[in-house]
């Protein structure tokens, strides 16, 4: 019998942590999960304030688009409006019933669940800070063999004058009451997500970003093309621009931007990035190591610095993706309890790592942009098709849709592929799969598309635009 409390203790209950903490005990290992339940339930950012409200909140919005599409298709659509609390309430149920199917996974596998703020006390050690009874402070002491830190990120707010009077995405869900005017300060996928979502939801949104164009690290031609369809659906989007000061007023919040200009506003939301999750752990205690923004530095089995400490998910700042960070989590369990049966041990490759953003349109994207192709292999090729999309040759709108291919000439391996338009994550998925096994544009090319559909044109692009 092992002299440890518990073979792996887990501290947060995201989606990496539970993954783990779940597999693990159904390997046949005592497991503990720690995570503060106070105003969350388990599952993490990505369940409680991220992927899924956000979602849920995408297709409330597509429903404005789609009253008036619904005339060019012979509907009369009478008088509509927008129920903020019902659409709220609704997604509070749904979240909760989220927590409750994770709850009782990890039941279900024998995981001990302990409600508190868990940091790292000793080399095996780790301290619970709970509440009695009684309401008083209380604290409890487990050790194990091995420790997983899966604690994740928290929206990063910048020091200025009238910090106190923004929110993040982690309170935007529940502002009450709805933001007529909304400014949202920030130029990646969560800033531009929610431009969308509450730009279709009724709101008017003023979109600020520093830099020249929204959605670095996308390729660029994806990066202008949606930020006008932005503009083209009504998000007043404004590049170079920074915030100097908020003030609250008796008409709002008045923002004063770097270039004179003023804004008024409702609500001030700041997407302006996301730090790892590890302040107060007690990482510098055990000596665990941690790089510039606070993230824990792993090697390729997630270990830190200290053998028998792990880490995964965004608390490590890699890839800050909700699938990403489960399949760390199952190379961690199969460093633990070794492969399962048949299986080789996994290992997690940041290649061709498909991922979505839910502007209106979305975009969906895997592999390289055109410049980082250029870089790695010189010669490309690209094949790139713009259209207006069947249905709205009748719904009225002028919303159009772009894809692209990015070819290595040398191999004909498709390295990148890249959509903006309607359902791009639902499309793009399937292509990962054809990318992650080097499909070369002959595949491409011999593959029969389906018809009429947007994917379609991935497999009929023939002619090169350079």
């Amino acid at each position: 019998m092992s002299a440890f409390d518990f073979d792996l203790f887990v501290i947060g209950g995201g989606s990496g942590g539970v993954r783990a903490a779940r597999m693990a005990a159904q390997r046949g290992l005592r497991v503990a999960l720690a995570e503060v339940l106070g105003t969350d339930g388990l599952g993490g950012t990505c369940v409680n304030v991220g992927c899924i409200p956000k979602k849920l909140y995408s297709y409330a919005a597509h429903y404005s688009e789609a009253f008036e599409e619904a005339r060019g298709f012979g509907w009369q659509v009478g008088e509509t409006t927008f129920d903020w609390a019902t659409l709220k309430a609704n997604r509070a149920k749904e979240i909760a019933r989220l927590n409750g199917v994770y709850a009782n996974l990890l039941r279900g596998a024998g995981v001990t669940q302990l409600d508190g703020f868990a940091r790292l006390v000793g080399d095996h050690e780790i301290e619970l800070a709970t509440l009695n009874a009684d309401g008083s402070p209380g604290h409890r002491r487990f050790s194990a063999a091995n420790i997983l830190i899966a604690t994740g990120g928290t929206p990063h707010v910048p020091h200025f004058s009238g910090r106190e009077h923004v929110i993040t995405s982690n309170e935007v869900f529940d502002l009450d009451p709805f933001p007529k005017r909304l400014l949202i300060v920030g130029g990646g996928y969560i800033a531009c997500e929610f431009a969308s979502i509450f730009n279709g939801l009724g709101a008017n949104v003023t979109q600020l970003y520093r830099g020249e164009q929204v959605l670095r690290g996308f390729d660029d031609e994806i990066r202008h093309f949606a930020a006008a369809e932005m503009v083209k659906a009504g998000v007043d989007l404004r590049l170079n621009a920074g915030v100097v000061d908020i003030r609250k007023t008796g008409q709002g919040l008045r923002v004063e931007c770097e270039d004179g200009n003023t804004v008024m506003a409702d609500a001030v939301l700041y997407a302006t990035g996301r730090v790892p999750n590890t302040r107060d752990l007690g990482l510098e205690r055990v000596g665990v190591a941690t790089g510039a923004r606070g993230e824990v530095i792993v090697n390729a089995q997630y270990q830190t610095n200290v053998p028998h400490i792990r880490a995964v998910g965004d608390v490590t700042n890699r890839v800050q993706l909700t699938p990403v960070a489960l399949g760390e989590a199952m190379v961690v369990v199969d460093a633990l309890c070794g492969p399962a049966p048949g299986k080789a041990p996994r290992d997690m490759a940041y290649d061709f790592i498909p991922t979505a953003v839910f502007t209106h349109p979305s975009i969906g994207t895997v592999g390289l942009t055109e410049a980082q192709a250029r870089e790695r292999f010189g010669d490309v090729t690209v094949f790139r098709s713009e259209f207006k999309a069947l249905k709205h040759t009748l719904s009225g709108r002028s919303e159009r849709t772009l894809m692209k291919l990015v070819v290595d000439t040398k191999t004909d391996r498709v390295v990148g592929l890249h959509m903006v338009g309607a359902e791009a994550g639902e499309i793009v998925q399937g292509f990962a799969v054809a990318l992650k096994a080097g499909a070369t544009k002959a595949v491409f090319d011999n593959t029969i598309g389906i018809h009429p559909t947007a994917a379609e044109e991935f497999v009929t692009m023939r002619e090169p635009v350079r």
